[in-house]
């Protein structure tokens, strides 16, 4: 059976090791009553990040009412501890820190290295942009690239598991400004930060963005690559200048025929095949970009559509034939409910040819 996120960091382990350490440098913290604390108020049945906020607040209580000498312990001792554990570090400068900001922010630079400090970056930003974005100008210059994609990925105005950015959601200006100075970085984990940045803002400003894309495209293979992830969304959603850009054109002379389903209807958790004929008429070769979507029904019997990429690629003139399956098993990300769905085929974002069929619970 599939170990739930929930279940994988914060375990019985990491929080007696954590008690033990923080006592060995500071004697008044009482470790087994901390792991005592921790695990009461409901924790078996909490979320991972229900989990991360609760032993922040318990190591609040624990530790020095006065932040500042709090804060040194957890400096001290947070080379310690790695991965999604310790994301308490910046958790803990999240929640008790927005009064002491050169202190916090310079413990965030300290912690974004052992995990992230994304989140806990975020409520500075809300409270004092003008501030902060001056700290993530500053960070964009570092020298450690974990540093220069905390100046990206903590300013994403729709980051997700994290609160919207709603000034940057209205006026991305400072955003791309720093993306800026960071499009050529040389660490791809960076350069992907800053693609997902720009597709964030693509969902409220497309016009800014495509301005941005148009601009560095060629400017560099870095910038190439970042160029092709910003737009996923708005390729997806067939917008014009994005097609163009990566020269897809209008596929007025390219058709979908023969679209069949191996089943009319398919029962929960089974796949459906499906196959139809790619037809160019016109001589020479066409760059396309294939997808399908599903019209999935929801809890409420609303309808929702999800896009597949099938391939991107140059076609000859004449019939190819393209087969592929979709499976109705629920994920963590996706929940399926019976009903009437619709399956599409798009051709550079046109939709070219669909097909009804049913999703039935399972006898």
């Amino acid at each position: 059976m599939t170990e739930r996120l929930k279940d994988l960091f914060f375990s019985d382990d990491f929080v007696s090791e954590l008690g033990t350490t923080i006592q060995e440098l500071y004697p008044a913290f009482d470790s087994s009553a901390f792991s005592l604390m921790v695990k009461g108020d409901n924790w078996e049945s909490k979320e991972l990040k229900e989990k991360m906020y609760h032993i922040s607040q318990c190591m609040g209580r624990a530790l020095p009412e006065d932040y500042p000498s709090a804060l040194k312990i957890l400096e001290e001792i947070a080379s310690g501890f790695g991965g999604f554990d310790a994301m308490i570090f910046p958790d803990f400068v999240e929640k008790y820190g927005l009064d002491h900001w050169e202190l916090s922010l310079k413990a965030l630079e300290q912690f974004t290295s052992l995990c992230s400090s994304e989140f806990a970056i975020r409520p500075f930003l809300a409270r004092d942009p003008e501030r902060a974005m001056k700290q993530m100008y500053t960070w964009a210059q570092s020298d450690n690239f974990h540093v220069r994609r905390l100046a990206s990925e903590g300013c994403r105005p729709r980051l997700p598991w994290a609160m919207a950015l709603q000034v940057f959601k209205k006026d991305p200006g400072p955003v791309l400004e720093l993306l800026e100075m960071l499009k050529d970085d040389p660490e791809e984990y960076v350069r992907k930060s800053v693609a997902n940045n720009l597709n964030d803002i693509s969902k409220d400003h497309p016009d800014k963005v495509m301005d941005v894309c148009e601009r560095w495209i060629a400017h560099s293979k870095n910038t190439d690559w970042i160029v092709k992830r910003a737009c996923r969304t708005l390729l997806k959603e067939g917008n014009s200048r994005a097609l163009l850009l990566f020269g897809f054109g209008d596929p007025g002379q390219i058709f979908v025929e023969g679209l069949s389903l191996d089943r009319p209807s398919l029962s929960l958790g089974e796949e459906l095949h499906f196959s139809f004929d790619l037809v160019l008429k016109t001589k020479g070769i066409h760059k396309v970009r294939l997808e399908y979507g599903v019209d999935f029904v929801k809890s409420g019997g609303k309808v929702s559509r999800k896009i597949f990429q099938i391939r991107e690629a140059d076609f000859e003139t004449g019939v190819h034939r393209i087969k592929r399956k979709q499976s109705f098993k629920d994920l963590s990300t996706r929940k399926h409910y019976p009903g009437t769905h619709q399956l599409v085929i798009l051709v550079n974002s046109i939709e070219k040819a669909s097909a009804v069929f049913e999703l039935i619970k399972k006898s």
